[in-house]
């Protein structure tokens, strides 16, 4: 439990926190409209759905408001910068954002689901209501009517309508009916086998968003579900209930008045999409920098390297960008790791071909005369993410699988050039890298920084600084003839390092074992950049390999997140 509490204790809280606003919204606006005494008549008319449909509105007020926060990277950003005093723990959080926006997303889904349920069956019994067919209290409040039309309480006002009808001509039917829409085909195309496979589907869809919120700010604006208004003299509901017929003939039984309530719900958002706005003009302006090519090279296994300069632009290790090439989509924007260092007078990015856009982009590099400017390029960034925090650990293990190694470059570099420089702010005094790699070739690219790195450390007397192991999880039968017949000499037959490839997949727990061993009174921090399931098992081993006493090893597990 000890171990656990290190590594989500604060994630828990927070979700734990969020959790309990959403269940308060929820029960208090239940029991609001289910038991306050102004919509006693409105209850009448729509029994239990009238509160089964606003106690979901609340509740996705709030989660509206929180929606749109965490894809504001520039603020996201800041806010990391701004927390560079306080713990890891605390800017760790930061990294989970599009988790807790997936959440967040799932929130809303079921409460529109619900909120949209208990709506449809109100606007039936409005329209049962108006057409007579219940009791003779619901008929007479269905027929209320004033000079203005105003104060009515039934919404349906006339006796011949249908419900679809209803439905979309009236201002909270027909934005419910696009909210609906646009929200069904935002959180259909963000499934994991479309956002993949279809990236540009996902992309345009998402971007329903606009759509979504203007329609929220307007929802409201129909005043459909109404409340009982304090009348002189004042209508007792309990003594005139009974008395439908002698409304407005006794003193008693004034006419009852109703009125919809107050739309709130652009309160809400309007903070948020103020914030966002900002963000996209950020964005727009860094889109219209101007961004020119300082080298173009094509390494093996379709892996296009792009070195980029831009005026004024300062970067962190592991921190990625977006780019853009009009050329290809105007609208597309890509995340990538950028694979430079802050030292270097530019930045630089590894492109693997994994879908249309990057073949797109491949393509036309590769048609490019030699020597000549790439195509136009839209930069915007850089982002912070949590490979930020590896110089803040005493001992740092960096885990990356495929093209996943490409923020670990940035960070090996950055290591080399304080070397270098001699810098004295390095905290960092061991890092474990392991790279898992499916592809020979994959490794070409990454090989000459690893070289290069082995000769500094050993000519400084630093050797045990790095401990790197490369494991080459797939391989065909000229691969291993080729290394039968080379394993003997000092090199390593399909990187040239010293450090000789391992085939399969690591152990992790004889790892984490050695680390600790190695370690036994560090803070490490473990990092990863590849898929979810090996996360899932680093992570385990985080917890499992932590110990709570303070003098002891323990293991924060941090994980790159687009």
């Amino acid at each position: 439990m000890g171990n656990w509490i290190i590594n989500h204790g604060l994630t828990s809280f927070i979700l734990v926190v969020w959790m309990g606003i959403n269940i308060f919204l929820f029960v208090w606006f239940y029991f609001f409209y289910d038991l306050g005494p102004q919509f006693f008549y409105t209850r009448h008319l729509l029994g239990s759905a009238l509160a089964w449909a606003r106690a979901p509105a609340a509740v996705l007020n709030f989660n509206c408001l929180l929606i749109l926060l965490p894809v504001c990277r520039n603020l996201l950003s800041l806010i990391r910068g701004s927390f560079m005093c306080c713990g890891r723990t605390m800017r760790k959080q930061l990294d989970k954002n599009l988790s807790f926006h997936k959440l967040v997303a799932y929130m809303i889904g079921l409460m529109t689901a619900v909120h949209m349920i208990a709506h449809l069956l109100n606007v039936e019994w409005y329209n049962n209501s108006r057409q007579g067919v219940y009791d003779k209290l619901s008929t007479a409040l269905s027929n209320l009517e004033d000079t203005d039309s105003t104060t009515y309480l039934n919404p349906i006002r006339k006796t011949d309508i249908i419900p679809t009808y209803f439905v979309f001509t009236t201002i909270a039917g027909l934005t419910g009916v696009i909210i609906t829409l646009a929200l069904i085909l935002i959180i259909t195309s963000s499934m994991e086998v479309i956002r993949r496979s279809y990236f540009e589907v996902f992309w345009y869809t998402h971007h329903l968003f606009i759509i979504f919120f203007a329609g929220l700010v307007f929802h409201g604006a129909g005043r459909i579900v109404r409340s009982q208004q304090t009348t002189d003299p004042v209508h007792n509901v309990t003594f005139c209930k009974d008395r439908s017929d002698e409304w407005g003939r006794i003193p008693e039984c004034p006419i009852p008045q109703f009125a919809g309530g107050f739309p709130q719900t652009w309160m809400w958002v309007i903070g948020p999409m103020i914030l966002y706005l900002c963000e996209r003009l950020v964005r727009f302006i860094r889109y219209m920098q101007r961004v020119t090519y300082r080298k173009i090279v094509m390494r093996p296994s379709k892996v296009l390297e792009l070195q980029l300069v831009k005026s004024g632009f300062k970067m962190e290790v592991g921190q990625y960008v977006f780019l853009n090439c009009p050329a290809i989509s105007q609208l597309e924007w890509h995340p990538f790791t950028m694979t430079s260092a802050p030292e270097e007078d530019f930045f630089s990015v590894h492109i693997r071909s994994a879908g249309d856009w990057t073949d797109k982009l491949i393509d036309i590099v590769q048609k490019l005369p030699e020597g000549a400017q790439g195509p136009k390029m839209g930069v915007d960034g850089p982002f912070g993410t949590a490979s930020e925090d590896v110089f803040d650990y005493e001992v740092s293990m960096l885990v990356g699988a495929g093209i996943g190694v490409t923020p670990f470059a940035s960070i090996l570099k950055s290591i080399w050039y304080k070397f270098k420089e001699s810098n004295p702010k390095l905290r960092t005094r061991k890092i474990y890298f392991y790279w898992l790699c499916r592809e020979t070739h994959a490794f070409e690219w990454f090989a000459d920084l690893l070289q290069v790195l082995e000769k500094e450390m050993e000519e400084r007397g630093m050797g045990d600084f790095l401990t790197y192991k490369l494991y080459l999880t797939g391989w065909d039968q000229s691969t291993a003839h080729h290394v039968r017949v080379r394993f003997d000499q000092d090199t390593d037959a399909v990187t040239g390092l010293k450090q000789k490839t391992h085939y399969g997949r690591p152990i992790w727990d004889k790892e984490f074992e050695q680390v600790r061993k190695e370690n036994p009174t560090s803070v490490v921090g473990t990092f990863l950049c590849g898929p979810e399931a090996l996360g899932k098992v680093l992570e385990k081993k985080c917890v499992k390999y932590s110990d709570v006493d303070p003098r002891k090893t323990k293991f924060y597990f941090n994980k790159e997140n687009f």
